[in-house]
């Protein structure tokens, strides 16, 4: 489904984006970060709070803890931290150990299973899909966030993946190399031509 590279140039895009929506976020009083905006989970801090505690949930199972007794389970998890800067630095942290843990992954961990607890109830999916869940959650829950900064006047970077420093171009430029579409001549482009403007409209 997915190579261990998929994962690394995400978990980079993922730390851009933060960046982003932190300073953004940053610019705006506690009120504005908490006033509920009718999104899902309400304001921009609550979103924020929820994809925080849910990406510590995840990269534990992926790093073979499938409990951590450290985070509360209390789905969905949006009223902490309260305290900005607690939130700033834990969100760093993170993003600074998911990184670590993307360059360590293996071919070999993508084929095996995650062994992880809902209550006392043993789950084990397979390791790529939960990594792609991982990324895929964060990424729809900041859309989110991005909007309702949007909307209070605050100015977060772009979303786009190929627009992202350090990996985007070079995400581009691997799949430009790897795929080769064939040329035309110009006789066959000059039959496109004539064959297209024999063509009726009604």
């Amino acid at each position: 489904m997915i190579a261990p590279e998929h994962a690394r140039i995400m978990a980079r895009y993922n730390q851009w984006q933060n960046r982003s929506l932190v300073s953004a976020a940053g610019t705006l009083s506690p009120e504005d970060r908490w006033r509920d905006r009718g999104a899902f989970f309400g304001s921009i801090a609550q979103t924020l709070n929820h994809i925080y505690w849910d990406d510590r949930i995840w990269l534990a199972r992926l790093a073979r803890e499938p409990r951590d007794d450290g985070i509360p389970y209390a789905h969905p998890y949006t009223d902490e931290p309260r305290d900005w800067q607690t939130y700033v630095d834990g969100r760093a942290a993170l993003d600074a150990e998911m990184m670590a843990w993307a360059d360590a992954l293996t071919e070999t961990d993508l084929t095996k299973e995650v062994r992880w607890f809902r209550g006392a109830e043993e789950r084990r999916p397979r390791f790529v899909f939960c990594v792609v869940h991982l990324f895929n959650h964060q990424t729809h829950h900041r859309g989110q966030v991005h909007a309702m900064l949007t909307m209070a006047g605050a100015q977060p970077e772009q979303t786009d993946l190929h627009g992202a420093p350090g990996i985007g171009h070079d995400a581009l430029a691997v799949t430009s190399r790897q795929v080769r579409l064939p040329s035309k001549t110009a006789a066959e482009a000059g039959n496109r031509r004539s064959a297209g403007s024999g063509r009726s409209r009604s």
